[in-house]
């Protein structure tokens, strides 16, 4: 069924989820709670990969990760056609989910509650830890299945910038082109099943998050 692909896709996903929700988190933060001159272009930044067609987002990641990029300037490294290009393909088109919903979470919180806990002495990662994010916990959830479903689900920048390798960054999505261009519909079926079943699961599990439909 394309095992090598499977395991490269839940190690691409499980990494570029982690990567999603710490800028997510942080991003969401910053544009919930600071206003500064400037913010709507920073947020449509944020968002453009939504809108950018993959092979376009697949463009500047080439030219970030590449030769004579910023990566390669900074670090000495090319990472063009490696695991980790596939990592921050994944990361890039997902993170727009997750500043959104960690946004829309952390505006949720009451702003009463933490300035309570500010007038108790905590500090301000303290308000954040113990007070916002208790708070926010379930959309911020929900924000990272999505963003994980999404990761998984990459195909276009991930192809250009880190290729199409077998055994190497050749992930699910990847798999099922190679497989229906050779014909192999039998193969094809077993890993879109597998993909549609993990898009159902993602979407119930944000519907049991939600508290209007508990």
């Amino acid at each position: 069924m394309g095992w090598q692909a499977f395991r490269i896709s839940m190690e691409v996903t499980a990494v570029a989820t982690v990567l999603v929700v710490i800028v997510g988190t942080a991003a969401g933060l910053l544009l919930a709670r600071v206003r500064f001159p400037g913010i709507q272009l920073v947020e449509a930044l944020f968002m453009l990969p939504l809108v950018l067609p993959p092979s376009v987002v697949g463009y500047y990641l080439l030219r970030f990760l590449g030769t004579g990029g910023p990566v390669e300037g900074l670090f000495g490294v090319n990472l063009v056609l490696t695991w980790g290009a596939a990592v921050l393909a994944s990361a890039v088109v997902a993170l727009p989910l997750m500043v959104q919903a960690a946004r829309t979470a952390i505006r949720g919180v009451d702003p009463v509650l933490e300035n309570a806990a500010r007038t108790l002495g905590s500090s301000e990662a303290a308000v954040f830890f113990r007070v916002t994010l208790p708070l926010a916990r379930r959309m911020l959830i929900a924000g990272a299945v999505l963003s994980a479903a999404r990761a998984l689900g990459e195909f276009g920048a991930t192809l250009m910038v880190a290729g199409n390798i077998p055994g190497r960054t050749q992930t699910l999505p990847l798999f099922v082109y190679d497989a229906v261009y050779n014909h192999q519909y039998g193969t094809v079926n077993l890993v879109v099943g597998l993909l549609t079943g993990l898009g159902l699961v993602s979407f119930i599990v944000i519907g049991r998050l939600d508290p209007a439909h508990r």
